[in-house]
């Protein structure tokens, strides 16, 4: 389905940005405009985007699994004092 004549199309995803067929200028807050000629904008409305008014993901929830993390994880269990209270002889 095409937009009408005119119009601009704009999606709304569930949990993230607002998705509008460019180019297109935003009013901001304090009476700037940001302007972008991309055919296409994600345009942030959880405000935590750094880039804001445009989406940069920054509403994504972050997961540390690198590598290097999961060696650091490891290597801090090996090197904890052991729990000893499995081992010991109760009277």
């Amino acid at each position: 389905m095409t937009p009408a004549s005119g119009c601009r199309r704009v999606n709304v995803e569930p949990n993230g940005p607002v998705l509008v067929e460019g180019p297109v200028e935003i009013v901001r807050d304090d009476g700037t405009i940001a302007r972008s000629n991309r055919f296409m904008v994600a345009v942030c409305t959880c405000r935590r985007s750094r880039s804001y008014p445009w989406c940069d993901t920054s509403h994504r929830a972050r997961v540390k699994t690198s590598d290097t993390d999961n060696a650091q994880n490891r290597e801090a269990r090996s090197t904890a004092a052991p729990d000893d209270t499995h081992d010991r002889n109760l009277p």
